[in-house]
């Protein structure tokens, strides 16, 4: 349909929004990383947004990240518990994690 300039008009797509686990902002699901509990009971990073599994998301505030790993507001979100390994792949995807110089 267009309107009188000939212009189409055309509905507004609708943005997925979702909530950090920490600060409790809400964000564009783009702009968040989400962490997925898969089936074997593993914790890992899914930058595609599309794993199965029960997922939380994270902002990209490095506080926030540390206090997930540091508190268990990321194993109750998943309700899981981490293990050493969930929590070195997390630590590895952190946004604020300093480059080793090797």
């Amino acid at each position: 349909m267009t309107n009188k300039a000939g212009k189409k008009r055309g509905r507004q797509r609708h943005v997925p929004q979702r909530t950090c686990i920490v600060c409790r902002t809400t964000s564009d699901k783009r702009s968040l990383t989400r962490l997925v509990r898969t089936p074997d009971d593993g914790v890992q990073v899914d930058p595609s947004g599309k794993l199965n599994g029960r997922g939380a998301y994270l902002c990209d505030q490095p506080a926030c990240w540390d206090q997930a790993l540091a508190s268990d507001v990321l194993a109750k979100a998943l309700r899981t518990t981490l293990t050493e390994a969930d929590q070195d792949r997390v630590r590895a995807a952190h946004p604020g994690r300093p480059v080793s110089e090797t």
